[in-house]
């Protein structure tokens, strides 16, 4: 990913700069720190990049959705629509909090449909947690529609995208609240992180509230702040805050390569008869960390998968993926937890052993993705290209045969 690609010395000197200092908290010891807020900074350059009015850097992508949960409101028993394709951390912020996860169809956006979330709308039904799924959006105008008719609350959970737009706007501030994933595995990393975003102030002051176990943070003694509300320990340290501060002055940069790679990548293999790629509501705006291959069949996909991985090039055959898809998410479906939760009390929508969803599973089937790297030079550019052209060629005149 990017993120891991690019580090340098700008990383170096943030993190210097904490532990010179020695305060790893973000909050208080305002003489200490000789001027280094490091969490301010990042959550202000996130800020800017995306044009949010409000940031609030915390300590995973995680706890991120658990923040926006929270601070919109969904709780016991809340019914909150969900994708069967995502990390699984989504659907665990929706049992952590109380709620209970109904998931909906996603179609060749590789995200919610507008149709899947709006056959699964129940009376109990507060919101959408709607994932942009690998970098890019998902269909806003069909969702907000439905969200708006149904009068349900949309929140995004934009831990994979971000730098994507949407008609030249940012994911993550369609909705109530969009958060990222800063971790090891995104396009900007921090090791662990997330960032929430919002243009709503009192709803990203309930986030800070419960983010450090209810603090206002008003005044100079922490031990004498005021409570407004319980929270918990979502805070993220200042050294972590650092790094994600400049990983984050690197976005822009990040962003015209991976668009730039992956406009070469889609040049060639639009030759290749009968291949299909992602579904975009927004080309322009996909932050083009992955791209997508939609082969014609499962079985193509899959000795694609395997003939790329003896090459030595690794793909995401998502749909036999332990993490990504529902299919082998075993112990969601048996709810194993150590301590009981409130869908074991009320019972979840759905039966998640028999739950049928033939249209994502028609997509997920026939789906081979894989990073775009920025540091790729020209040649070693064209040469991947050769090898992943030559591979999808032969994968499709298998289907002919």
């Amino acid at each position: 990913m990017p993120g891991t690609e690019l580090f340098g010395e700008e990383e170096k000197k943030e993190v210097m700069d904490v532990l010179e200092t020695g305060v790893l908290f973000r909050y208080n010891h305002d003489a200490q720190r000789q001027g280094h807020w490091k969490a301010k900074a990042f959550e202000a350059e996130v800020a800017a990049f995306t044009g949010a009015k409000h940031a609030l850097a915390v300590s995973s992508g995680s706890t991120a959705v658990s923040t926006m949960l929270a601070a919109c409101g969904v709780g016991y028993g809340d019914h909150v629509i969900v994708p069967p394709f995502t990390f699984v951390a989504t659907i665990e912020a929706v049992l952590l909090a109380g709620a209970l996860p109904v998931f909906a169809e996603i179609d060749e956006t590789l995200c919610l449909s507008a149709a899947g979330i709006r056959a699964a709308i129940t009376p109990r039904t507060k919101a959408v947690l709607l994932v942009h799924m690998c970098g890019a959006a998902a269909d806003l105008d069909g969702i907000l529609a439905v969200c708006k008719e149904k009068d349900v609350m949309l929140i995004e959970d934009t831990a994979q995208a971000l730098g994507a737009t949407y008609r030249g706007r940012h994911l993550g501030l369609f909705g109530k609240m969009g958060s990222f994933s800063f971790d090891f595995f995104k396009i900007a990393t921090c090791g662990e992180g997330g960032v929430v975003i919002t243009d709503d102030e009192p709803l990203i002051r309930t986030a800070e509230y419960l983010s450090d176990h209810g603090h206002d943070h008003v005044g100079n003694n922490r031990g004498m702040e005021q409570h407004p509300i319980l929270g918990t320990n979502y805070r993220i340290g200042e050294i972590n805050a650092a790094i994600g501060l400049a990983q984050s002055r690197k976005l822009p940069l990040m962003v015209a390569k991976q668009r730039a790679h992956k406009a070469a990548i889609q040049a060639r293999l639009s030759k290749v008869p009968g291949l299909s790629f992602r579904k975009q509501c927004d080309d322009a705006g996909d932050s083009a960390t992955f791209f997508h291959l939609l082969l014609p069949t499962a079985d193509a996909a899959l000795a694609l998968h395997k003939d790329l991985a003896a090459q030595g090039i690794g793909t995401m055959y998502w749909f036999n993926n332990m993490y990504h898809y529902i299919k082998q998410w075993d112990h969601l479906k048996d709810l194993r937890m150590p301590y009981r939760l409130v869908a074991h009390e009320l019972g979840l929508p759905q039966d998640l052993k028999s739950l049928k969803l033939p249209q994502s599973d028609a997509v997920m089937a026939r789906l081979v993705s894989f990073n775009i790297r920025v540091t790729w030079t020209e040649a070693e550019l064209d040469a991947f290209i050769g090898k992943l052209e030559a591979a999808v060629t032969k994968a499709m005149a298998g289907v002919v045969a």
